[in-house]
């Protein structure tokens, strides 16, 4: 019934009005994989072989011709890959238009998910850059004696190296073609100094070209991997050796409100903190309203995320990532921190466990990876010479210094007595409940630890086909148990 009132008119679009029809209506052919998905079915030809035996596929064909693998795996990754993502909001829309979402808070998490990829096939940013630097000076030394030997004026520069090695090897072709020159091939055979030359220059840039691919494919990325070239190498918890090895893998984040997925996408990020902002503006878009709150772990903390929000006049239900620090008694001993010290408003200094005072030196700006711009005080202590608290305080060799981020230290505040309310408390207890349970359930329950096919598109069309998949048990589930309309669980009473 979920599916039926849906909007198919973008996946209608994807076929041609020239040509035969399909061999099963593509309304029907999204149902039979969205079944699949909540059935732990994931397999083009696990899909075909549930069409011929299981009851319940039959009766979504209703006497339709039973696809094969390869028209399942065609629709999938071809007709489906554009439709897939405006089906998904359509249903959550349709969830909240029922009543069946609080609009009151998301809870955000973010999950690793290994790619279909080869673990060897590593391309990591820092080797290529230092495998091409030493190819340039060798490079750099090999036109000096071309210059030499053809006494021309060659010049090889880093930023064109490319063009400048392909104007060499088009020179050296062209003089060996004037020239005559034969090529020789084989043991026993003495190649020609022009033929030497030629091949050298030829190998310099086919080597070039492919540093070049390398770099287009890194993006803002420290490592690829060949198999899979939007896939990142990051730490894998899961691992059998629980010894949290590298693989390729994409960043899966997801949004939650009363149970259900609200927002899924995939980011190749390896820390969570950059795909708050950008997750939570795709979710806003897609889903046409914004909730009030955003509820997320210490990971999403930064000054840009509540920078954001507070911009959006939404409130911040995030963790400082001090938190769990701050309670112990080591944290409140440690004189060194500025937490520890006491601060006077007035004047806008410090002052330090010896009673000496911290004033501030200069305000620096930096600039996050997103481009976010955050000014930050530096500190400066009047004279630490001869303090007897200096070992424990820093280990500079001049004076103690402070770097304070005034605007971070404020919104960390508010976030901080957001999550110490009672509202905070129950959120934060839903959070670990819902968002959590949700991928324990994804990757656990439905067995979904490795995807199936590759590139970011595809990846994405997956996890939206398991989240189709979830939603629909999970409604399920709360008809089921009479459960409809409930939202967030209720703390415990002692």
């Amino acid at each position: 019934h979920e599916l039926e009132e849906l909007d198919y008119t973008l996946l209608y679009q994807a076929y041609s009005a020239k040509g035969r029809n399909p061999a099963v209506d593509p309304k029907t052919m999204f149902k039979i994989l969205t079944y699949a998905y909540s059935q732990n079915i994931y397999s083009s030809r696990g899909i075909e072989t549930a069409c011929r035996r299981d009851i319940n596929f039959m009766w979504i064909l209703a006497g339709q011709k039973v696809p094969d693998h390869s028209t399942i795996a065609r629709f999938r990754t071809g007709f489906l890959a554009d439709a897939c993502e405006n089906l998904f909001y359509q249903m959550v829309r349709q969830l909240a238009d029922a009543g069946e979402l609080s609009k009151e808070t998301v809870f955000i998490d973010g999950t690793k998910l290994e790619a279909c990829a080869n673990k060897y096939t590593f391309v990591w940013k820092k080797s290529v850059g230092k495998w091409e630097e030493k190819m340039f000076a060798r490079m750099e030394e090999a036109v000096l004696m071309l210059n030499r030997e053809y006494l021309q004026s060659f010049c090889i520069s880093r930023e064109n190296r490319t063009a400048d090695l392909q104007r060499i090897v088009d020179y050296l072709k062209e003089h060996c073609f004037s020239h005559s020159v034969i090529f020789v091939h084989g043991r026993g055979k003495r190649k020609s100094v022009h033929q030497r030359y030629l091949e050298l220059f030829q190998r310099f840039l086919d080597r070039q070209l492919l540093y070049d691919l390398h770099h287009s494919r890194f993006g803002t990325r420290n490592s690829y991997s060949k198999t899979d070239v939007d896939a990142t190498f990051m730490h894998m918890k899961d691992d059998h050796m629980r010894n949290a090895q590298l693989k390729p893998g994409y960043n899966v984040q997801i949004g939650v409100d009363s149970e259900y997925i609200v927002a899924a996408d995939i980011f190749q990020d390896r820390n969570d903190v950059w795909t708050l902002v950008p997750f939570l503006k795709h979710m806003e878009k897609q889903l046409g309203f914004r909730y009030p709150s955003v509820t997320a772990d210490s990971g999403y903390e930064s000054e840009e995320a509540y920078d954001y929000l507070k911009e959006q006049g939404q409130a911040a239900y995030i963790k400082p990532q001090t938190y769990e620090k701050w309670k112990k008694r080591s944290f409140k001993q440690d004189i060194s921190k500025r937490e520890n010290m006491d601060y006077d408003e007035d004047t806008d200094t410090y002052t330090c466990h010896a009673g000496k005072t911290l004033s501030p030196l200069y305000v620096k700006k930096q600039k996050s990876k997103n481009g976010y711009e955050s000014e930050v005080t530096v500190y400066e202590c009047s004279d630490c010479s001869g303090c007897p608290y200096k070992d424990k305080c820093t280990k500079a060799k001049g004076n103690k210094r402070l770097y304070v981020s005034k605007n971070f230290i404020s919104l960390r505040q508010i976030s901080y007595e957001n999550i110490m309310s009672e509202t905070g408390t129950r959120y934060r207890m839903n959070r670990s409940i819902q968002v959590e349970g949700a991928f324990g359930v994804l990757k656990n329950d439905y067995d979904f630890q490795r995807f199936l096919l590759r590139g970011k598109t595809k990846v994405k069309l997956e996890i939206l086909l398991l989240c189709f998949g979830y939603n629909i048990n999970k409604l399920h589930a709360k008809i089921q148990n009479d459960r409809l309309k409930s939202y967030l669980f209720s703390l415990k009473t002692a």
